[in-house]
C-alpha cells in the first residue's frame, strides 16, 4: 500500500494564489489572526514580503483604523504562521489610495516572480508590476 502525502502549499503560493483569484485569506502573524486582501508579493531586503489590504481580525493595536486609507499592512511571509482560504462569503477589497504601479512601501520586485519565493535569489530578480485588483472598499461585484 502506498501512503499520499499531501502537503498544505507555502505561505508564498498561498497568497500568490489568492492574490490571482483576488480572495481574501486569513492569516496568522504575530499572534493575530487577520482577514486581509493580498495586493502584491515581493522583497524587500532580500525577505519575501506581501501588502495586503486588511478588512477584519486583530491588530497588535487593537481594532482596525476606522478610515479605510489606513488599513494597509505588510507581512513578512517568512513571519506568517498560516495562509487559509477566508469564508467564501468574504469579499476581495481596496481602498481609494492604492496605486498598483507603485504598490507602498516600495519592494525590490512585486507581483510573483517565482513559484517559491527561495528559486531565484533577489538581485536577480525582474521588477514586475503589481496585479491590479481595484474592488473599493465597500463595492461588491
Amino acid at each position: 500500500m502506498t501512503a499520499t502525502i499531501i502537503t498544505a502549499p507555502t505561505p508564498w503560493t498561498a497568497l500568490d494564489i489568492a492574490l490571482r483569484a483576488r480572495r481574501p485569506v486569513l492569516v496568522g502573524y504575530h499572534e493575530h489572526q487577520r482577514l486581509i486582501c493580498p495586493h502584491a508579493l515581493g522583497w524587500k531586503a532580500d525577505r519575501p514580503l506581501v501588502l495586503g489590504y486588511q478588512t477584519g481580525g486583530h491588530t497588535t493595536t487593537g481594532s482596525l483604523n476606522p478610515d479605510p486609507t489606513k488599513r494597509w499592512r505588510c507581512f513578512y511571509i517568512d513571519e506568517i504562521d498560516h495562509v487559509t482560504p477566508a469564508d467564501p462569503a468574504s469579499q476581495w477589497v481596496t481602498a481609494d489610495n492604492y496605486n498598483p504601479t507603485n504598490p507602498s512601501p516600495p519592494v525590490s520586485s512585486t507581483s510573483s516572480p517565482s513559484p517559491s519565493p527561495h528559486t531565484t535569489p533577489p538581485h536577480n530578480r525582474k521588477s514586475l508590476p503589481a496585479h491590479d485588483h481595484r474592488r473599493r472598499a465597500g463595492q461588491t461585484v
